[in-house]
Formats: C-alpha cells, sequence, structure tokens
C-alpha cells in the first residue's frame, strides 16, 4: 500500500540532523526538506525547488508559500477529520500567520518532523499541535 511506502520514507529520516534549508537524509534538513527528500524518494524528482525562506514561524510576509506550494503539487486540502497515516501536515503558530511547518502523519497519532536544534523525530499529536494544523494534503498516487 501507497501510505506504508510514505510513512517508512518518512521513518527512514528520523536521527537527521535539523538544518534549515537543508534536504539530505542522515545529514541535515529541516521540515520542508524532510518533505522534498520523502517526495524525491516516491516520485524521483522534485517538481519544484523551493526559494529561500525564513526558519522563523512568526514571519508577516502575507503570502503562505508552503501552503500554495502544498496545493499545486499535493492537490486538494482534506478536512483534519479526514487525515491518515502518509499525509502531509502543515502547521501554523498563530491563525493570522502563514504556514511555516510541516510534518507527515504515521500511526498512532503520531507525526514525523524536523524538529529546530534537535532531529526529525516522531512526535505525538498532542492538542498543542492539533490546533495548530493549518492544512491537511494527500500525497498523490503513484502512476
Amino acid at each position: 500500500m501507497f501510505t506504508a511506502q510514505i510513512v517508512a520514507a518518512a521513518q527512514s529520516w528520523i536521527g537527521t540532523p535539523y538544518r534549515h534549508q537543508a534536504s539530505l537524509k542522515g545529514v541535515g534538513c529541516d521540515c520542508l526538506g524532510l518533505v522534498r527528500g520523502v517526495w524525491r524518494e516516491l516520485y524521483g524528482t522534485e517538481p519544484e525547488l523551493p526559494p529561500a525562506y525564513q526558519p522563523d514561524w512568526a514571519e508577516r510576509s502575507g503570502e503562505d508559500r508552503l501552503r500554495d506550494a502544498a496545493r499545486r503539487h499535493f492537490g486538494v486540502e482534506l478536512p483534519v477529520a479526514e487525515m491518515r497515516p502518509g499525509d502531509l501536515l502543515l502547521f501554523r503558530w498563530r491563525p493570522d500567520l502563514p504556514t511555516k511547518h510541516a510534518g507527515i502523519l504515521c500511526a498512532d497519532g503520531r507525526f514525523i518532523h524536523a524538529y529546530e536544534q534537535a532531529a526529525v523525530i516522531s512526535s505525538a499529536l498532542v492538542p498543542s499541535w492539533r490546533r495548530r494544523i493549518a492544512g491537511v494534503f494527500r500525497f498523490p498516487e503513484k502512476d
């Protein structure tokens, strides 16, 4: 099943050190770099390279570049109630800010993400994370 491939690919990044704007398993990545790396493992190439971006969640650019890119490449945004393992989760710190964090949902109410000043880890999707979910996207089926 494709969902199992997505989760396994994300889990293989656990322990990769946090490095802003990087995307190399075992060497370094940030949350977007994790998603980019999983995408490459699943599809072979990335659909686009991201422009430079700030590490600060509180960036007030007015643009939601992360969410816009997810819509371009993942398709329709899903309701939080329909999320399932293997889905991309986007987070925002506050409702008035753009999305600035990403993770991949795995089983047992956990998600995998690159945690700043640490590494790629599996975290419980506790209420403080759940209320910050700004978007749920399903990886497109492979051809």
